[in-house]
Order: structure tokens, then C-alpha cells, then sequence
């Protein structure tokens, strides 16, 4: 009771955190209702929960994993404990880089079992402490710091290696702390001041270097199966299925187009279309099959497989993306570029479909070079269930990059929202969990915005800004229902962009 009435104080204001603290979820039934949302977000002046798991990274590259609450030992999780598919999502976006070293730091609420092979022994109960997934979880990520404070007692064991001397190249090494209770009658540690160098900024020769105390890896500690495989609680790679391949007849009174990925449509001269059969096969070796795309749990109107997708709005269809006219465009040429599997965000999105929906940025981005014009890509991952790109050219006369940037920074301002700056080469995944509302812009040059977004969000910012008197002029156009032309003018200005696109559009190619 006088920590709930403590904290009502917090919630209230009348009490304000000094400095900016991020704090893990529940690790209770008891304290699961003072965390409304899986996702995180600001429960009072200065205090921000995290969410159940995902990545933070400051602005200086510091990479910061964390999970909430307790292992769930039943389906479906109550609200206090993680599952295995959550370590999944954490690790696999993570670890299928080839450039993946490690985090910087993991926030955990349990401790992960076993740490103290190879080390000091702690003052718990060892016969039930720890979860055996938090080890694996962390012999994955290979933090060079890891937290826990679930067992309410100090515990700091010496470093240990992640690596196997003389079989494996040298890696950093990583620290487990378990921080006590605080102001605990015993008065053991629970604060831990310490500096800590981004592990992307620092030369690998300092990084590696090993300190004189070091022991073997406490995770690696009888833990292989039979097959000399290191068992692991949850899986980061999903089983694989064929990718359906979709051929939609995009010519019909536009005298011959393309159907689908790089196959061509020849018609036998009285307007039918004739088949022209796609053998699958990969000239270059075996390669495994693309997984299938996501279902939708209901109709969709982006789904290129679903009967209520516009079909007369698509531009180009490839592999695991396809682009279309923007129905109720801001100018002639915006465009979206869309999963066609059942994806809501890009944060979401499997490491096949980044790869292509990043070959239709690099080609839209020549396309409309051409043109002397340069584009702007946003997205709004809030009340929408399929995720849609958003590409609008802007004249490159216009106005700069610059401008453009500093436009939705003063419009966010002016409506109470702080649009932050991505650091460069940081994925979005790893600053928006899965499941994250946000808005997100991203610059020809490469530079990101983003906005996490907490209660409310204005539905047609993205565009009230490049339709400002400062961008494009046209703030009649801010909002596309006030846009709409009739099904034949769409499919004219279709034809004349798909005609225009196809130069650049790789889909053709065979």
C-alpha cells in the first residue's frame, strides 16, 4: 500500500523522477495492471516503461536488449511473462546480421540459470533460481553487461569469455550483476554506476581485450545435446515454405502490360491473355524457398492476394513487394510501396521482403532523379493493419533535404510531438518493438525521423506537411479523400506512370 500510494504521487506529478529512467514491466500478476500495454510507452513525468521486450539504442549507438517479467509456463502468457516466440522476435532481427557482434547491454527481470558455473556461487537458492531460456536468451546476444534484479539479492560474478580459446576467434567479454532490493534491510548493492564505450564505436583490438579474471562461458556448461548442438529454448529461424507467386492481368484496356514477377504477357490477338508458365527453378544452385507471407485474420484492402485490393492501382508486382498509385494521390506520381504478404509495420517485415522493398526504393529513387525530383518515404504504423509506404516526390527546385527535414520537425513541434533523429545505420527494428505504434520518415539522403507515438496521432500528418505552402503548396491536397478521382481516370494516370516506371522496374527483368 505505501508503495502503490508512492507511486499514485509519480502518476499524479506531484512527485517527478530527477533524470529520464526506463523501467522493466511486471514481473507479478499483483503489479500487471500498473502496465496497461505490452508495447511500453510514458507512465509518469520522466519514467517510461520499455515494453515486454526489444532493442533500444541511444543516439550514441549504445544497444540496450531488454525483457519483462517471468518465462510463461502455460498458453496463453498472462500479462506479467514473456513467451518463446517473444525471445525469437528479439534475437533473430538481431543475430542474422553477419555484422553482429553483440549488445551492449541486457535488462532482464529473471536471472538467467546456471550463471554461476565456472564462477562465485550466489546467495540464493540455486535449486530454483533463473530461467534456463534468460541463458540462452543471453549466451545469444552476448551482452557485455547484463541485469537482473528478480531474486532481490547482489550477486556479481567475474566476467566470462564468448568464445572458445584456440577454436574461435577472440570476442568481448560479458558481466552478469544482479542488483538487490531496494533500500533492502541487509543493505546490499542496488545501484550500479558505471561508463560503458558503445561497442560500435570502439576498435576491435580494445573490445576483445581480456581481462585477468575471465572464466569460461557458465551457458556452455553441459549444455550440448547429442548431436554436439547447442540446445536453445526458443528457435530464431522459422520453417520455410514456397512463396506464392502472384500474376494479375494488368493490361486489359491498356493493350498489353506484365504479370507479376518478370514474366511478360502475350495476348493471341483477340485481347485474351495466354498463360506463359513459370518454372520455379533457380539457374544459380540450390537456394531455400522464401517463406510463405502472412495471412490476414480478416479482409484486407492491401493484400494483393485479397478480393478487395484495387487491383487497377498496381504499378509493378515483385517477389514479396508490389508498388501501386496512391489512391487519392498527393501529386501524380506518389506512389506506395506494399508487403504482399499480411504485414503491419516495417518493423515486422522478414529480412527477404526488406531486401526487395529496399530494391523498389533504389529504383523509385532513380525514377524520379530523372525527373529532377527527389522523394520523401514515410510511415504510419497507428490505426492501419497493412503496412503501407508511403513514396511522394518533391521538385529538387523546390527545396533541399534540409528543408524538408526541418519541416516535420517545426509541424511535429507545433503539435506537441518530438520527432527524433535515427542514428545512422541503426534499423528501425531495433527502436520500435514489433507491435509499436510510430510515425516514421525517411530523407533521400539516407536520414530517418521517427516518433513513438503515445495516445493520439493526426491521421494525415505524413502528408499535411509535404503539402504545406513550405513543400508542395497544395494544402487543398493534405487529405486524399478530398482527392479521389473516378475509376477511369485512375486507370489512365496508372497506365501513363506504369508506362513512365517501366525503364526502372526490375520486376520485368527476367
Amino acid at each position: 500500500p505505501e508503495a502503490e500510494a508512492e507511486w499514485q504521487q509519480y502518476k499524479t506529478g506531484a512527485k517527478k523522477a530527477p533524470i529520464h529512467t526506463y523501467i522493466l514491466g511486471a514481473a507479478s500478476q499483483d503489479t500487471a495492471k500498473s502496465f496497461s500495454s505490452a508495447e511500453g510507452g510514458e507512465l509518469a513525468d520522466n519514467i517510461t516503461y520499455l515494453g515486454r521486450r526489444g532493442v533500444f539504442t541511444g543516439v550514441s549507438g549504445l544497444q540496450i536488449a531488454y525483457v519483462s517479467g517471468r518465462e510463461a509456463l502455460q498458453e496463453p502468457a498472462p500479462a506479467h511473462c514473456f513467451t518463446s516466440k517473444d525471445l525469437s522476435a528479439l534475437v533473430a532481427p538481431l543475430t542474422s546480421s553477419s555484422k553482429f557482434r553483440g549488445v551492449d547491454i541486457l535488462l532482464t527481470s529473471q536471472w538467467p540459470r546456471g550463471v554461476w558455473h565456472y564462477g562465485n556461487n550466489p546467495e540464493v537458492n540455486t535449486k530454483f533460481c533463473g530461467s534456463s531460456s534468460v541463458a540462452k536468451l543471453a549466451d545469444h546476444l552476448k551482452p557485455r553487461y547484463h541485469f537482473a534484479a528478480l531474486e532481490g539479492a547482489h550477486y556479481e560474478r567475474p566476467p566470462f569469455r564468448n568464445h572458445v580459446i584456440l577454436q574461435e576467434n577472440a570476442q568481448h567479454v560479458s558481466r552478469f550483476i544482479a542488483l538487490a532490493t531496494v533500500n533492502n534491510p541487509a543493505k546490499q548493492k542496488y545501484l550500479y554506476a558505471f561508463n560503458i564505450i558503445p561497442m560500435k564505436t570502439m576498435v576491435a583490438s580494445e573490445l576483445v581485450k581480456q581481462p585477468q579474471d575471465v572464466t569460461e562461458n557458465p551457458y556452455r556448461f553441459s549444455t550440448k545435446d547429442k548431436t554436439g548442438k547447442q540446445k536453445t529454448g526458443f528457435s530464431t529461424e522459422e520453417e520455410e515454405e514456397p512463396a506464392h507467386q502472384f500474376f494479375f492481368d494488368l493490361s486489359n484496356k491498356q493493350g498489353g502490360g506484365f504479370r507479376g514477377r518478370g514474366r511478360k504477357r502475350h495476348t493471341d490477338g483477340e485481347g485474351r491473355g495466354q498463360d506463359q508458365q513459370r518454372d520455379g527453378g533457380d539457374h544459380h544452385g540450390q537456394h531455400k524457398q522464401p517463406r510463405r507471407p502472412p495471412q490476414p485474420t480478416g479482409p484486407c484492402w492491401f493484400c494483393l492476394a485479397s478480393p478487395q485490393v484495387e487491383k487497377h492501382l498496381v504499378i509493378s508486382i515483385g517477389t514479396h513487394c508490389y508498388l501501386a498509385l496512391a489512391k487519392g494521390s498527393l501529386t501524380p506520381q506518389h506512389m506506395l510501396i506494399l508487403p504482399i504478404g499480411h504485414y503491419q509495420s516495417v518493423v515486422e517485415l522478414s529480412a527477404e521482403v526488406v531486401l526487395e522493398m529496399d530494391k523498389y526504393k533504389t529504383a523509385l529513387k532513380s525514377f524520379y532523379k530523372s525527373k529532377g525530383e527527389r522523394c520523401v518515404l514515410f510511415e504510419r504504423n497507428y490505426r492501419s493493419q497493412h503496412l503501407q509506404l508511403q513514396v511522394v516526390p518533391v521538385p529538387l527546385n523546390r527545396c533541399t533535404t534540409e528543408d524538408i527535414k526541418e519541416a516535420f520537425m517545426v509541424q511535429a513541434q507545433e503539435q506537441q510531438m518530438e520527432l527524433m533523429e535515427i542514428p545512422e545505420h541503426t534499423d528501425l527494428k531495433q527502436i520500435a518493438p514489433p507491435g509499436t505504434p510510430y510515425f516514421y520518415v525517411e530523407l533521400d539522403t539516407g536520414e530517418k525521423l521517427y516518433y513513438r507515438i503515445h495516445k493520439h496521432f493526426p491521421l494525415q500528418f505524413g502528408r499535411e506537411v509535404l503539402a504545406s505552402e513550405a513543400m508542395l503548396n497544395i494544402p487543398t491536397r493534405a487529405d486524399w479523400r478530398e482527392c479521389k478521382q473516378s475509376r477511369e481516370e485512375e486507370e489512365e494516370s496508372c497506365k501513363k506512370l506504369r508506362d513512365d516506371f517501366k525503364p526502372y522496374d526490375f520486376a520485368l527483368e527476367d
